[in-house]
């Protein structure tokens, strides 16, 4: 098993000593990459990561033994305005040409939503078109990802155009190509609907998506019957986390834990728990 943290939850956009000690204040090694959101010198338009910027921070990352499980690169794919989303398509195939010098192999994306910048339901969401213009961006995308030995990872959420563990299998069918993969989150997927079901959840997506699922992201949240989930530090919300990771290492004893929206004091609580429970699930075994 391998503990990651979205880079931007550590500390504030900054240059690599400042967050290389920050990471080792946490106990993480394992980074999700967010380069615009956490390294000067990088902004989220087009031709602001370059080789020579690639080099230079895959260069730092390794010497300061960071290693990148993922890069993101989040757009949406069916925001109203088409120049948004020509350029995120654009920045995210930048950063599949330059992963692998990054010292990562795989981007990621979520599906988007016609609410546009606010990320959020909306009934044009779940519609046939709505897919078909996901699928066919991620076919390209992988398509393109091929050309440099790049993955693609795609995330679904409960608000956005793949909302549920069902239509990310029909949507990850149609594309149908070997280099995407899975970021399965579990608390992206709950609403005020499904929220106390989310075991079951865990588990359909596990027998879904197997070995699909290149991480997961980690997240905690309070839960009331008949109302929409409200996000907390790990450990600190309602889920059980001794039973999801058992779930997950029954999956795959080496699998990606990517802590995602825990920050500040919680993060070393929130890493001393994952490791305790994965032990106790290895005395178990």
């Amino acid at each position: 098993m391998k503990i990651a943290i979205r880079g931007h939850d550590v500390c504030e956009k900054n240059n690599i000593d400042v967050f290389s000690n920050a990471l080792s204040n946490v106990d993480i090694s394992g980074l999700q990459l967010v380069a615009y959101k956490s390294f000067v010198g990088f902004d989220y338009i087009l031709s602001s990561i370059t080789e020579e910027k690639a080099i230079k921070l895959g260069k730092d990352l390794k010497d300061n033994n960071i290693s990148i499980e993922l890069i993101g690169a989040y757009f949406n794919p069916v925001h109203s305005n088409k120049e948004k989303v020509y350029n995120g398509i654009a920045i995210f195939k930048e950063y599949l040409k330059y992963a692998k010098i990054l010292g990562s192999n795989i981007v990621a994306s979520e599906t988007g939503s016609y609410n546009d910048d606010k990320w959020t339901y909306n009934p044009k969401n779940r519609t046939e078109e709505a897919r078909k213009i996901v699928v066919n961006t991620f076919k390209d995308l992988c398509d393109y990802a091929k050309e440099y030995g790049s993955l693609v990872a795609i995330e679904g959420a409960a608000g956005h155009v793949l909302y549920d563990v069902q239509t990310l299998k029909t949507a990850f069918d149609e594309i149908s190509k070997d280099n995407l993969k899975i970021v399965f989150d579990l608390y992206n997927f709950l609403d005020e609907t499904n929220s106390t079901n989310y075991l079951e959840i865990l588990d359909l997506g596990l027998e879904t998506f197997k070995d699909k699922i290149h991480c997961f992201h980690i997240k905690d949240c309070f839960i009331e019957d008949s109302k929409a989930p409200v996000q907390c530090a790990v450990g600190k919300g309602d889920f059980n986390y001794r039973e999801i990771l058992k779930k997950i290492r029954a999956y795959n004893e080496n699998a990606i834990l990517v802590l995602e929206g825990t920050t500040g004091e919680d993060i070393k609580s929130a890493v001393k728990l994952l490791k305790d429970l994965w032990e106790e699930n290895e005395v178990r075994k």
